[in-house]
């Protein structure tokens, strides 16, 4: 399996690049945003292409020829404004979700956040609802396509070395989990066809990556 991974270029795009490269089953092709990023992917062997997600569906599409899956892992960052936050975690998801479509891709993983539904929205401080109301409506989008989807609710990522062991499931309290271990659990979904079609968090656990997403 080939996989596109949207963001490639972000904290948990780099470990996941790191882990598919050591993976037989799969392949991997990293959209970065700046050619001068390439030079990290290619040392580690993978296929890159320059793409930036605020640009055309259609450029995104061809970005996307032939791959097997989409891996979503963008994220505007916690030092931009509410425009960026639009035109990244809203618009350059849901336009992936389209190119996704137009390439024939038919599997999707999208990385979105902790808890999005309507009441996350309203409970949010201020500055943090931006985020989630982008991330509630591009998963809203990626649920009523009839791609192959999982949709992955990390909890607060850390920078943390991962355990390989992490806890998943509905409405869990919030927690941390290291962004290397989210990585791992990406790989696993993608391992495991009983993923399409659904969703759950992930924090911090006792259970082996392998095993807890198998439990979904």
């Amino acid at each position: 399996m080939k996989v596109l991974i949207v963001g490639a270029n972000g904290q948990i795009g780099k470990h996941l690049v790191s882990f598919i490269k050591d993976n037989e089953n799969l392949q991997v092709k990293a959209m970065i945003r700046k050619e001068e990023q390439a030079s990290y992917f290619e040392d580690l062997g993978a296929e890159t292409v320059v793409v930036d997600l605020e640009g055309d569906i259609d450029t995104i599409a061809k970005a996307a020829e032939g791959v097997d899956a989409v891996v979503f892992t963008a994220g505007s960052g916690p030092h931009t404004g509410k425009d960026k936050t639009i035109m990244v975690d809203l618009d350059g998801a849901v336009k992936t979700v389209e190119a996704a479509k137009k390439a024939g891709v038919k599997r999707f993983i999208m990385i979105s956040s902790f808890d999005t539904r309507r009441q996350a929205i309203l409970d949010a401080p201020d500055s943090f609802a931006p985020y989630v109301a982008a991330k509630h409506y591009a998963d809203e989008w990626l649920r009523d396509t009839d791609l192959d989807y999982t949709i992955i609710h990390p909890g607060a990522l850390t920078n943390d070395e991962g355990t390989g062991s992490v806890k998943v499931g509905n409405d869990l309290e919030v927690a941390e989990v290291p962004r290397e271990d989210v990585a791992k659990v990406i790989v696993a979904t993608l391992e495991n066809d009983s993923t399409i079609g659904k969703e759950f968090q992930v924090v911090g656990g006792e259970t082996a990556v392998g095993e807890a997403v198998k439990s979904v």
